[in-house]
């Protein structure tokens, strides 16, 4: 089967899967309106082409935090890439690297963090934490991460609770059971103790917090899962480095805006003081254009990076988007 766009990654992807993971991938909360909004809303926008304009020559490098990728496109966090790929987060590391664009690694990774380095050592990479209920082990995640040469720390918000993901339950999937926390393990420790496992997601997590974070770490903080004018404006007010516009794929809360459709209300508060890029329904160069023109300075892919991980083309899968 030839592989021409995100599309044939998708459908390749699900024939090789089993249906729990699956489900598990392409899940969204409650009755998963966000999740198919967020690819139709990008639908709903129309280009206006400006013609004569010489194109021969075309640049698509950016930079993000001060790095340069060699296009506004990244990979977003997500979790357990061994779920469709054996070496999982390494393949997708490499496949980073070799694309020269910026991979945000998941707390929940499912291989080490020295691993994930030592696959892919010149790769840029931000670190994205689910900030965990013991401070202590907060601290040990995030210094781990800058020591090991991430170049950003991604806090993700939106998240108090885990989202309602039907299917999820349907199928019996207990995800605690199987969180093991990588990012403290290192592959060459034999004493982990695994009674260091995540106390799962830190509901109390607010504003006033982000202070502690920057005084332990070193790294610009992004904020990934604003959606709103008002928590735009509160990030700009708690000395962050970034947003990243997500509704986490509308595996969280349901019926909340479309990411597309939440960008400029974002764009337009910040003023220009930080970077703002967004993740959800990106499945197309004519998307990657929209989210541009309307002020994201990148763009991030989740759900298509784990299709071609499943496929064994990330690389690929990268390139197709661009073209």
């Amino acid at each position: 089967m030839s592989l021409v766009c995100l599309t044939d990654f998708q459908i390749l992807a699900q024939q090789k899967l089993a249906k729990t993971t699956w489900d598990f991938i392409e899940g969204g909360a409650d009755e998963e309106i966000t999740r198919d909004d967020n690819i139709t809303a990008f639908k709903r926008i129309c280009l206006r082409p400006r013609y004569l304009r010489g194109v021969s020559e075309v640049d698509t490098r950016t930079t993000v935090q001060g790095e340069e990728i060699s296009a506004p496109i990244g990979i977003a966090p997500t979790c357990f890439h061994c779920m469709t790929w054996p070496d999982g987060e390494m393949s997708t590391a490499r496949a980073a690297q070799a694309a020269n664009i910026c991979y945000i690694t998941s707390t929940y990774a499912s291989c080490t963090l020295e691993d994930i380095v030592a696959s892919a050592p010149r790769g840029l990479r931000w670190f994205q934490l689910y900030v965990q209920s013991d401070w202590e082990l907060n601290k040990q995640i995030v210094q781990r991460a800058e020591s090991l040469g991430f170049k950003a720390l991604v806090i993700t918000v939106d998240v108090p609770i885990v989202g309602k993901r039907r299917n999820d339950i349907r199928n019996e999937l207990d995800l605690k059971r199987n969180l093991m926390l990588k990012s403290l393990q290192s592959s060459e420790e034999k004493n982990f103790k695994p009674d260091k496992q995540p106390s799962f997601i830190n509901a109390s997590f607010c504003w006033n917090h982000l202070s502690w974070f920057q005084s332990i770490t070193q790294l610009p903080i992004i904020l990934k899962g604003i959606l709103t004018k008002e928590d735009a404006e509160l990030a700009v007010k708690h000395k962050v480095q970034g947003i990243i516009v997500s509704n986490h794929g509308g595996r969280q809360l349901d019926e909340v805006p479309a990411s597309i459709n939440a960008l400029m209300e974002v764009v337009t508060a910040v003023k220009g003081k930080i970077e703002v890029y967004m993740d959800g329904g990106v499945r197309t160069g004519n998307d990657v254009l929209k989210a541009l023109a309307l002020g994201a300075k990148c763009i991030f892919l989740g759900r298509p990076i784990l299709w071609g991980l499943a496929c064994k083309a990330a690389g690929r899968l990268v390139r197709s988007i661009g073209t």
